[in-house]
């Protein structure tokens, strides 16, 4: 699996422990089957991902204590976490045993929540060993990650502090005559020295690569004068990520029309951040960027959600898209982001992390919004 450890204070796990239980007992399940994941990592500090062999987290919401399973190979690295400190009952196995009965044993399966992205390999076979009747983890799950602890909202400000200092370099790097994969592998070199893990995601959109959201990296030599996306982020070494957006011009100012676009573009971007507030729904959020775009005649042009949630994962919940009228709440973190794409033209995207506080909204990326000419 390639497990991995970070510390986890033990009362802050021991509450997640607990909140958990007490969330998946109201949702009227007997356990909660966690697989590795940022689920996993959420709840005790355990990193890495599902492969053949099975370790998961198991939490009976009868009282009984919550159980460990790991390979007796994997568990080694695991060994500093002090696991069994948080009143976990640590099962390993070794090749040849059955980890499904092992993790299993001892527990209700009447009704079992399994994490959302546990491997189809790994929810069948514990099916086979008895939780037959499953059903998805993440509406229990996301109850406790959606609203971000102290600690979290601090991660995730200097995520948004790192990923600002990396676009204030941009210039160094984009620049007519380079390449759009050119200027990405310089950015990815400076996430890197600015403090994340690891790079996870660098998208440099020049011309007509700019209309397409999730456009990567490419061969295309940028042009001068052409609006270039620059969408980056990534983790931190706690696992906390950034992610944001400018869109810049390279060498030359745009036209006329192509300010005016973009202007209506960070009015939106504006409108949408000024409504967050206690109470306001998602899908308000994402309306009030809209309705700036459709009342300038975009609206067409704008072929995304307004938003998504971001903490230990770069998309999680909640979603500021149409239709989900979840009230946003103290704590939640998720980004803004319009954008403007004219297929086979040009594009363009102002992306923001944002917090929802106690009497309204804190940004987590502050980089200036307009148009850099560089």
């Amino acid at each position: 699996m390639g497990t991995s450890a970070a510390a986890l204070d033990a009362a802050l796990a021991q509450d997640r422990l607990a909140r958990l239980r007490t969330a998946a007992d109201r949702a009227g399940v007997s356990a909660v089957v966690v697989s590795p994941g940022s689920d996993l990592r959420y709840l005790l500090g355990v990193g890495g991902s599902s492969f053949e062999r099975l370790t998961c987290l198991v939490v009976p919401t009868d009282g009984a204590p919550p159980v460990f399973v790991a390979p007796a190979l994997e568990y080694a690295g695991l060994a500093g976490l002090g696991l069994g400190d948080l009143g976990l009952d640590v099962r390993t196995w070794v090749d040849g045993e059955d980890p499904y009965e092992l993790a299993l044993a001892g527990t209700d399966t009447g009704r079992v929540a399994v994490s959302d992205l546990t491997p189809v390999l790994h929810a069948f076979r514990l099916r086979a060993a008895g939780a037959a009747h499953q059903v998805l983890a993440g509406p229990v799950l996301r109850d406790l990650r959606m609203r971000k602890d102290p600690a979290e909202l601090e991660q995730l400000r200097l995520a948004g502090a790192a990923i600002d200092r990396v676009h204030a370099r941009v210039g160094q790097w984009l620049r007519p005559g380079r390449t759009e994969a050119e200027v990405g592998a310089d950015i990815a070199a400076a996430i890197v020295q600015e403090g994340h893990a690891v790079a996870e995601f660098v998208i440099v959109g020049s011309g007509p690569n700019a209309a397409s959201p999730h456009h990567s990296l490419s061969d295309r030599v940028i042009g001068r004068g052409e609006l270039v996306v620059v969408d980056i982020g990534g983790p931190l070494l706690s696992g906390y990520n950034s992610d944001s957006t400018r869109t810049y011009a390279a060498g030359l100012a745009p036209s006329s029309e192509v300010a005016s676009v973009y202007a209506a573009l960070q009015a939106a971007q504006q409108a949408a951040v000024d409504v967050v507030r206690p109470g306001v729904t998602c899908e308000a959020i994402d309306e009030a960027a809209r309705a700036v775009l459709r009342e300038a005649g975009l609206d067409q042009y704008f072929i995304h959600r307004t938003g998504h949630g971001i903490g230990l994962d770069v998309h999680e919940e909640p979603y500021i898209v149409a239709g989900n009228d979840l009230p946003v709440e103290p704590g939640m973190t998720f980004s803004i982001e319009p954008g403007v794409y004219l297929p086979g033209e040009w594009g363009a995207r102002i992306e923001d992390i944002v917090a929802v506080t106690d009497t309204g909204v804190e940004r987590f990326n502050t980089r200036p919004h307009d148009l850099l000419v560089i």
